[in-house]
């Protein structure tokens, strides 16, 4: 993947990544198609949920996870260059309608400006703890259909419990889009076909309540399934999930050598709440058995963690 701003503003838009698997016969095996999270990992925990496709088990799709991004953060910066050539930036207020195009609120009439080439950056921090972001590089139009004008009125007085005046409202085009997993990490270029037609994640509306259910609530059991599906030599001080969503979830691992990100996948895809929690619980309940030598490990453990700082 390319690796600085001025590459990748020159590249040309990557095919998706192509994630590999293997599928014993009872257990759902599934390796990472992106070099640094290359491990094989295999979640033995079974969910009552619809079995995740091999293809798609270890996570979410760069596409979806910035469709959830824009889904999630209330606010954007709306960059564009002046007629004086000085780059400018303006923080917006936005909904996306139902492809995930962005639509802003804008009273500065310099940034308002149709057809003009413009980007818009947006991020959302997830537990304190990462910063997924995409940046869409457009041009701004003003949408005039009615229905249009009225479904986006409508997400705006949802998400944030007021009416907008509609003469403020702008389109941005979506014809690149780049998308980062949190701060300091490459970039990629995602199609925008794809980010159109793909989903944002279903758990996101609750996925911090979850987390921090689990982190303060649950926080033995959490340790308990790194300790038992992950494989690692590191002496660890702490365990913090970070993130969940259909296909798994994130955790952070502290220690004295620093703190690095690991994935562990359901061995289905969940799509709500009841469905998280209930392949956690016999995840830990599975760890619980293996730890107290009640039963044999019938998974492989992940073999990779990655320093994030």
């Amino acid at each position: 993947m390319p690796s600085s701003s001025a590459s990748l503003l020159s590249s040309p838009l990557p095919s998706p990544a192509t994630v590999l698997s293997k599928k014993p016969a009872s257990l759902r095996a599934v390796s990472s198609g992106t070099a640094r999270r290359g491990v094989r990992v295999v979640a033995a925990a079974a969910a009552a949920a619809a079995p995740v496709s091999a293809a798609s088990r270890a996570r979410p799709s760069a596409a979806e996870v910035a469709r959830t991004v824009v889904e999630l953060a209330p606010s954007g910066t709306l960059s564009v260059v002046g007629p004086d050539g000085w780059p400018l930036g303006v923080g917006a207020r936005f909904v996306a309608d139902a492809a995930g195009t962005p639509a802003l609120c804008l009273a500065a009439v310099e940034v308002a400006a149709p057809d003009v080439p413009s980007s818009f950056h947006v991020e959302f921090c997830q537990s304190g703890a990462r910063t997924p972001q995409c940046t869409m590089l457009g041009a701004l139009t003003k949408p005039s259909d009615e229905s249009v004008l009225k479904k986006l009125m409508t997400r705006w007085q949802k998400k944030f419990g007021e009416e907008v005046d509609q003469d403020l409202l702008y389109l941005i085009s979506v014809d690149r889009i780049l998308h980062m997993e949190d701060f300091n990490e490459d970039g990629m270029w995602v199609v925008p076909s794809e980010y159109t037609s793909a989903e944002p994640d279903p758990l996101r509306n609750f996925a911090e309540n979850i987390v921090e259910e689990f982190n303060n609530k649950h926080a033995e059991d959490v340790h308990r399934v790194y300790s038992i599906y992950v494989e690692s030599d590191l002496q660890v001080a702490d365990v913090k999930m970070i993130w969940v969503d259909r296909l798994g979830f994130d955790l952070h691992v502290h220690s004295g050598e620093g703190v690095f990100a690991v994935r562990i996948p359901f061995s289905r895809e969940v799509s709500d709440e009841k469905g998280v929690k209930s392949s956690f619980n016999m995840m830990s309940h599975h760890a619980w058995e293996v730890e107290k030598s009640y039963a044999s490990p019938e998974f492989e453990k992940v073999q990779f963690l990655k320093k994030v700082r």
